[in-house]
């Protein structure tokens, strides 16, 4: 397009690349302090993400200490002790509870919209932002973003430019690219000399090589799953679930975060169906049972056992022919046993990272200001949330982490 078509915009003293739980959470708090706020969102609407975010029930944070949210961050948590101690999970209730959301906390503090809708944060959201004047562009896809004199001049498809002083990249990861993850924020990042540490599937399903699509839909409740890795082991109890070919369902996706930097090819994979009862105890129950049910084939005697989908796998893994429970002997009882407490899988693969629920991965943090989110390289450049190599557990963390930087970032942005 000639230069004389190029339509040049307003000066903004912030531009904030991305309408996400981030991306409008910093407007906010820029717009509050007075700065001319201008956010450019790649969707028809803001929010895109957030809305799927806790399968639509969105799990705001995480009702609980600063020192428990860096437990829960897998991946660079020293990075997040500032924007943290900034803004922490009881800041982010007291701004949502302030701007009219009724919450409620439950299991693990997990902290929900008391009426289960994701819309109703984004509202609360939206809402703060016309109050303080935030400015928004829908469907606006950026090209390019260019520094010179002190200014950043950020080109949309059209050659549209937008001017400003400050940049503030909130653009997330690769995940559910249909809520319009792109990765524009790695590319942008990396025009400006940043680094990007190589994007993974974090919180995501395990592809296991065994057939296991008889047991597609079944969910296990208080199980562990353990994963081994050389010498290392890494567990989590709670409830997993199977699909006809991976392993999900929380413990399963907090493991996927745990392991997906490690050489996961012959790690050892395993879950123990009876966490509560030790091998001994597992064998007086046996003992005890086989008189009980001394007249009952071994193959029945497993129903009372397990959930009833799982019977007919667990029988083949047993590797016990049916016979008659009086019939079983010791030889037999190790091995329903070791079956129970390693009911074992081999991994295949984590599931692409299109699929996790979050990117791990993404702008190397030794290269931004944990005290700021202003990259060091580039002065007003900033990035926050997803697009970031931060990535925490299960519970309300990651969009503590969205939160956080955007605050953190908001309160350092110069007028």
């Amino acid at each position: 397009m000639k230069n004389d078509m190029i339509k040049l915009m307003d000066i903004y003293d912030v531009v904030i690349i991305g309408g996400g739980a981030s991306g409008m959470m910093a407007s906010i708090f820029a717009a509050q302090k007075g700065l001319k706020t201008l956010v450019l969102e790649h969707n028809e609407k803001l929010g895109k993400k957030l809305y799927i975010t806790g399968k639509g029930r969105c799990n705001l944070t995480n009702d609980s200490s600063i020192e428990n949210h860096l437990n829960n961050i897998v991946v660079n948590n020293k990075f997040m002790y500032s924007a943290l101690n900034a803004f922490s999970a009881q800041d982010v209730m007291k701004f949502f509870t302030d701007n009219g959301l009724n919450i409620k906390t439950e299991r693990g503090n997990r902290v929900f919209p008391a009426s289960d809708k994701s819309s109703d944060v984004i509202k609360v959201l939206e809402n703060c932002m016309r109050r303080y004047g935030v400015e928004v562009q829908l469907n606006t896809d950026v090209a390019r973003v260019i520094k010179k004199d002190g200014y950043f001049n950020i080109y949309d498809k059209y050659d549209n430019i937008y001017t400003t002083a400050s940049v503030v990249v909130a653009t997330g990861g690769l995940s559910y690219p249909a809520t319009g993850s792109t990765g524009y924020g790695y590319y942008l990042a990396r025009d400006f000399g940043h680094k990007i540490v190589e994007c993974k599937s974090a919180l995501c399903p395990i592809l296991v090589n065994e057939d296991i699509s008889e047991l597609n839909g079944l969910s296990l409740k208080n199980v562990v799953l353990n994963v081994e890795i050389d010498s290392k082991k890494f567990s989590s109890q709670g409830e997993m679930m199977f699909t006809y070919n991976s392993l999900t369902g929380p413990i399963s996706l907090t493991l996927s975060s745990i392991i997906n930097k490690l050489n996961y090819k012959n790690a050892k994979i395993y879950i123990d169906l009876k966490p509560a009862l030790s091998y001994e105890k597992l064998d007086d129950k046996l003992c005890r049972e086989i008189v009980t049910y001394a007249k009952k084939d071994y193959k029945n005697y497993l129903h009372t056992l397990l959930p009833k989908k799982l019977v007919d796998y667990f029988y083949m893994h047993s590797g016990i022919e049916n016979k008659k429970m009086a019939d079983i002997n010791r030889q037999d009882r190790e091995k329903i046993i070791n079956s129970l407490k390693k009911f074992d899988f081999s991994i295949k693969s984590l599931d692409n990272v299109r699929v996790g629920i979050i990117t791990s991965g993404g702008v190397d943090v030794k290269e931004i200001n944990s005290k700021s989110c202003e990259s060091k390289l580039v002065e007003n450049l900033y990035f926050i949330g997803e697009v970031l190599d931060v990535d925490a557990l299960t519970g309300g963390y990651n969009l503590q982490i969205a939160w956080s930087t955007a605050y953190l970032c908001a309160n350092h942005l110069k007028g």
